[in-house]
């Protein structure tokens, strides 16, 4: 990623193959508890979820949404659209909440995921313009090395981390559970689960 990125009031940063390996996930595991095939999850609708549950309100949001990704993964297989080359990045949608741009980069070869996920989230926190930051970090694999980068973010509006796991360790921002909103993506309503 470029440090000239310019970022927007509001900023998810995804780790695609994260998210892409739990909706997978829960997608196997839910499917024969509700006795029907699930349709590929609704990305939109995965967003607007994120979004509204780390407490953004309707109206005319500027919501850049950034999936960094493996050269090996470049498709979240469990949803629509699915290319983070040729259908996830540089393109958006507008919806109630505003509009979300959506961009998917991957790490040079001198470089990991994860460090181009932390370096990423640096630059983010550096930002005066990111006032909102929603984070889907790879819980598993990164330790507590995001959860460090948000606890020192302060001068921001509001940070919400997702994941399926609240933190082990001390963290002062809000943490939601990624799974709700990989369900209503999936299409499953809470009566199909009683």
């Amino acid at each position: 990623m470029e440090n000239e990125m310019k970022f927007a009031p509001v900023v998810i940063l995804i780790d695609a193959s994260y998210l892409n390996n739990t909706g997978n996930n829960i997608a196997n595991h839910f499917a024969p508890l509700v006795n029907r095939a699930l349709p590929k999850a609704d990305l939109a609708v995965l967003l607007e979820c994120l979004a509204l549950d780390s407490g953004l309100k309707q109206g005319e949001n500027s919501i850049q949404v950034i999936f960094i990704y493996d050269n090996s993964q470049a498709e979240l297989t469990f949803c629509a659209p699915s290319n983070l080359e040729t259908e996830l990045n540089n393109v958006a949608f507008r919806s109630s909440l505003g509009e979300f741009s959506l961009y998917a980069f991957q790490p040079s070869d001198m470089a990991t995921r994860e460090e181009l996920f932390t370096e990423s989230l640096h630059l983010i926190a550096e930002s005066k313009e990111a006032k909102r930051v929603i984070v889907v970090p790879a819980e598993d694999e990164y330790g507590d090395k995001v959860i460090k980068i948000l606890n020192k973010m302060k001068e921001k509006e509001s940070i919400t981390a997702f994941g399926m796991n609240p933190p082990a360790s001390e963290y002062n921002y809000a943490f939601e559970m990624l799974g709700f909103g990989i369900l209503q993506a999936l299409g499953i309503r809470s009566e199909e689960l009683g």
